[in-house]
């Protein structure tokens, strides 16, 4: 390892978390282009990924980084992300399996996401998140596995965002991460979301910011917000730094 270069490194990240004008500038570039669905024109080996680059590149070298034998999604949809995770866990040469929950599997997308090469990595199941079959379900299968990294990823309110926070986060192995995305809704101005059920003051933000009060197995890594910027889950990378 080049420990120069990763010097100057730490220090770039360094330098980018502290400069405030940066941040709101990128907050600023976010409200605006998402305006005009912009997650929703990228694809990953061919399924939409509905996610910004910045955060795929994000995940990437988290999942290099942890190499977990288990990743846990809430959210489907089209099922890029599963795909996504499925082909890092292939590169890695780990048995590792993906497993994505939505209270809603629409046809074409399973017929999609079951006829793709990466689908034997990939484990569906259509529920309620929070409901105590899909979790029990998702337990069992998370036995013995490690490391275990989570996404979540589905209804963006607080208080579902926070059941599933308690739900998963004790399959979280140390030294991984819990991931909540769209933790970005609470810096966009309030009625942003007016046809959604979520909004500023009720989002994944406010549900992470009541999970850590309750919760010491868990630390912000504000590194990866302050290297990226452009990030729809600031404050969402969570580090479990406790068995």
């Amino acid at each position: 390892m080049n420990t120069s270069f990763e010097a100057e490194k730490v220090k770039n990240i360094t330098d980018l978390g502290d400069d405030q004008e940066l941040r709101a500038l990128s907050r600023q570039w976010m409200e605006k282009v998402s305006r005009h669905k912009y997650s929703y024109n990228f694809s990953w080996l061919g399924r939409p990924i509905i996610q910004f680059p910045q955060d795929i590149i994000a995940m990437q070298e988290l999942i290099w980084q942890v190499k977990p034998e288990l990743i846990i999604e809430t959210g489907v949809a089209h099922g890029g992300s599963l795909v996504f995770y499925a082909s890092m866990l292939h590169l890695l040469g780990k048995d590792g399996t993906v497993v994505g929950i939505d209270i809603d599997i629409r046809e074409h997308n399973r017929c999609e996401i079951e006829s793709h090469p990466f689908y034997p990595r990939i484990r569906l199941i259509e529920g309620d998140s929070t409901a105590t079959p899909v979790a029990d379900q998702v337990r069992e299968l998370a036995k013995g596995k490690a490391p275990v990294l989570v996404v979540l990823d589905s209804n963006h309110t607080h208080q579902h965002v926070l059941n599933e926070l308690n739900l998963y986060a004790p399959l979280v192995t140390r030294g991984s991460y819990l991931v909540v995305f769209d933790t970005i809704i609470e810096e966009f101005p309030a009625d942003y979301f007016h046809d959604r059920p979520w909004d500023k003051g009720n989002n994944p933000k406010t549900a992470v910011t009541e999970f850590l009060q309750a919760n010491k197995r868990f630390v912000l890594d504000r590194n990866i917000e302050s290297k990226l910027q452009i990030t729809v889950a600031p404050g969402g990378y969570l580090k479990c730094v406790a068995e």
